[in-house]
């Protein structure tokens, strides 16, 4: 058996690929691995790769030029999403020792040790994603204060601009009684707050083997209700599958929080059916709508791609009035990027990336307006807050830094460490950061009232 050495993962992209790293950083503490930073000197570092853009992939090649510029003996595994995508043209990269796949990246303790024993091993192991049919369980303790509990992984969608299937296989799910004993273990931990994560997670209920539907995320989620925590949230979920049952569960849950990511990718239905979605923007609308009904304090956030092939004026212009108009609080704005295997990759009408960067930025400056505009409409208003760092300023001033139950970030000044506290908060205003300023007024809510 080997000696273990020191290791350090770097991570790349979503919630999910932070709950695996934090998964495989645990297994190998618990082999006797030393964990250190990206910047110290380390045995052997992991890349858990994203590839949902070219950026993201450009990202990966980054990291391994820095990490063995700092580190040129040390061994390098490239894992993730980019690995399952593109083995080969990883392999070819210089300093990368070792390329695992999406199934793979769970053995990882063995193929460190073939590594360390010098055995003869392939410089890719990765097998054809049709034939990753198991759920492997995961979630972060990176911070102790909020935990991402990965609840789905794959997904059945077939979206013209999408890799994640070809890179994360089928959707499949953990069992409820998974799911409420690993949120137990983040509760024993002092965790207060557990962001549900997977690729597509109202999907959730696939069985792994039998691909038969077992549950509905709307169980899942009255199971969670019961927990002793103060705080869940669901991470991004479908338009589609954000059903009226949800958002009136949601609303009337202690532990839900309210706040809602659904992607909407297009304000143009044109758009939306050359992308292969599976709603109009009228279906998107309504769900705003409900959301802002039953709960007018929510924080919606939307994700949209600028720049898809095919895209006018006109459509561009139809999505920035849809955003424009709907009660949303604040968006992510991708960039089309062109990927390969894909059903987009044939089509005409391609935009040049001058005009799709142009369109990025008129819709982040209405994001930040809108964001502004949210943030403004609580000034006065008391929220619950769950701090979750402190920070220092340029001027020698401390901050407990948090965020309220509806997502908006706040800075109360204080000389209390309250990390991982819940305190009641007025908010007073919006400073140049747009972080709202707070001021504490009693002492911890009780999750329990």
């Amino acid at each position: 058996m080997a000696t273990p050495g020191s290791f350090t993962i770097h991570t790349l992209g979503c919630k999910l690929n932070y709950a695996e790293s934090s998964t495989l950083s645990r297994q190998l503490r618990e082999a006797g691995w030393h964990q250190s930073t990206m910047h110290d000197m380390a045995d052997v570092c992991i890349i858990n790769t994203c590839s949902v853009t070219e950026f993201a992939d450009k990202k990966c090649r980054q990291a391994v030029r820095r990490f063995k510029r700092n580190n040129p003996a040390a061994k390098v595994i490239v894992t993730g999403c980019y690995a399952q995508l593109k083995p080969t043209e990883i392999s070819n990269m210089e300093g990368v020792d070792l390329v695992l796949g999406a199934a793979e990246k769970f053995n990882l303790l063995q193929h460190l040790e073939n590594l360390q024993l010098g055995m003869p091993v392939d410089q890719i192991i990765r097998g054809p994603i049709k034939h990753h049919e198991q759920f492997f369980a995961s979630y972060s303790t990176n911070d102790r204060t909020r935990a991402f509990l990965k609840v789905q992984d794959g997904c059945d969608y077939k979206c013209s601009f999408c890799t994640i299937p070809q890179a994360r296989g089928k959707s499949r799910s953990a069992s409820i009684e998974h799911v409420l004993i690993q949120a137990q273990e983040l509760i024993a931990m002092g965790i207060k707050e557990i962001v549900l994560t997977g690729v597509n997670i109202g999907d959730f209920g696939l069985d792994s083997e039998s691909g038969h539907r077992k549950f509905k995320f709307i169980d899942l989620l009255r199971e969670l209700d019961n927990l002793d925590i103060p705080r869940i949230r669901i991470s991004s979920i479908e338009p589609n599958l954000c059903t009226d049952e949800i958002i009136s569960f949601v609303a009337g849950s202690k532990r839900f929080m309210p706040h809602f990511h659904m992607p909407l990718q297009s304000g143009s239905n044109e758009m939306l059916k050359r992308m292969r979605r599976r709603y109009p923007v009228e279906l998107y609308h309504d769900r705003v709508e409900l959301i802002k009904k039953l709960m007018p304090h929510a924080c919606i956030g939307v994700d949209v791609i600028v720049g898809f092939h095919g895209e006018s004026n006109t459509h561009f212009d139809e999505t920035r009035a849809f955003l424009h108009d709907i009660e949303a609080s604040y968006f992510h704005v991708f960039t089309y990027s062109e990927r390969s295997n894909t059903h987009a990759e044939k089509m005409d009408g391609v935009v040049p990336m001058e005009l799709r960067k142009l369109r990025n930025r008129v819709l982040r400056n209405l994001s930040d307006k809108k964001r502004h505009y949210f943030y403004n409409q609580h000034i006065k208003s008391t929220r619950p807050v769950l701090f979750e760092q402190n920070v220092q300023t340029s001027h020698g001033g401390k901050f407990a830094q948090g965020f309220t139950d509806n997502y908006i970030k706040v800075n109360c000044s204080t000389k209390l460490d309250l990390q991982n506290e819940i305190h009641s908060v007025r908010l007073t205003k919006i400073n140049k950061e747009d972080i709202a300023m707070g001021r504490l007024i009693e002492q911890p809510v009780s999750h329990l009232n």
